[in-house]
């Protein structure tokens, strides 16, 4: 299994094969527009900016499941994050990253790489390092700044 076996709803319902991102290094994020951590928009946005052309991607996920802190319509999640933080990486539909409805790539990710006290995810902005083999490399919590996986993406990179 890897995370190319699943696919997402993008912001318009339509199905997504994360198999499109097949040998990229990927930062998979359960995002929320009202948290204290939002403004790590602009760091996701930055990393993205300066490793796109070298293959690597971030996949935002809004979820309104940790204080009731993203409870816009995905049309009103995605233009926040444009107007707000110039987000131009790919942000998927409103799901659900824990409990007997979380979407099952979230699923895996959380089996592939537990948290510290439980596998749940526990806040918004928990980030999943990918390999270009679509295998969980790492996780790493909320208030761990995008900025601070940017060794660990380059490693990955090879660059």
């Amino acid at each position: 299994m890897s995370v190319y076996d699943y696919s997402v709803k993008t912001m318009n319902g339509k199905e997504k094969s994360l198999a499109d991102y097949n040998g990229k290094v990927l930062l998979i994020v359960n995002t929320a527009s009202e948290c204290g951590f939002t403004p790590q928009f602009e760091g996701l946005q930055s990393l993205y900016e300066k490793y796109k052309g070298q293959d690597f991607v971030v996949l935002g996920f809004p979820c309104n499941q940790f204080g009731n802190q993203d409870p816009g319509t995905n049309e009103d999640i995605a233009s926040f994050c444009q107007a707000n933080y110039g987000v131009s990486f790919p942000i998927f539909s409103k799901i659900d990253v824990k409990g007997e409805n979380a979407d099952p790539l979230f699923t895996y990710l959380t089996q592939e790489a537990k948290g510290l006290i439980t596998e749940q995810i526990k806040w918004n902005f928990t980030k999943f390092l990918i390999n270009k083999d679509g295998k969980v490399v790492d996780r790493f919590a909320p208030q761990t700044k995008p900025e601070s996986i940017e060794k660990d993406i380059e490693c990955l990179l090879g660059a």
